[in-house]
């Protein structure tokens, strides 16, 4: 077994393509502050069990979406986006746009700080490895 198939390490790795991921959602969502009837998008967090797998939709595994009324629905899909459609307590401006920017930059900070964490934790887990079988 390698070194990087450890479940842990393979949990790591999943949570940083998520805030990777989650870091263009919330940057699209930012851009678009502007756009009249944009709604503000986030990333449903991936959950994992006591083994480290991820349980439910992980990050490679996004559904397809219906984006037009001529196309055929995905049955089934798990949701990958947690769009509150507009019940987070903020006003929708006259436009139909209910991005809020302060608590759009509030999720970029923390999960920016998310991803930090995770990414010295996988490298540390690796070098403890390493030093552990005489490598490091």
């Amino acid at each position: 077994m390698a070194m990087n198939d450890l479940p842990i390490l393979s949990a790591l790795r999943t949570k940083m393509q998520w805030h990777q991921e989650r870091q263009r959602v919330l940057a699209e969502n930012i851009s678009n502050s502007a756009t009249p009837n944009f709604r503000p998008r986030d990333l449903v967090e991936p959950k994992f069990d006591k083994g480290g797998a991820a349980v439910g939709g992980g990050v490679g595994t996004l559904p397809m979406m219906q984006t037009s009324a001529t196309h055929m629905a995905a049955s089934g899909a798990p949701d990958t986006f947690d769009n509150d459609r507009g019940k987070s307590g903020f006003q929708t401006r006259p436009a139909g746009n209910a991005v809020n920017l302060e608590e759009q930059m509030l999720k970029v900070s923390a999960n920016q700080m998310d991803f930090a964490a995770a990414t010295s934790l996988y490298s540390k887990s690796l070098h403890l490895l390493k030093t552990a079988i005489g490598k490091g």
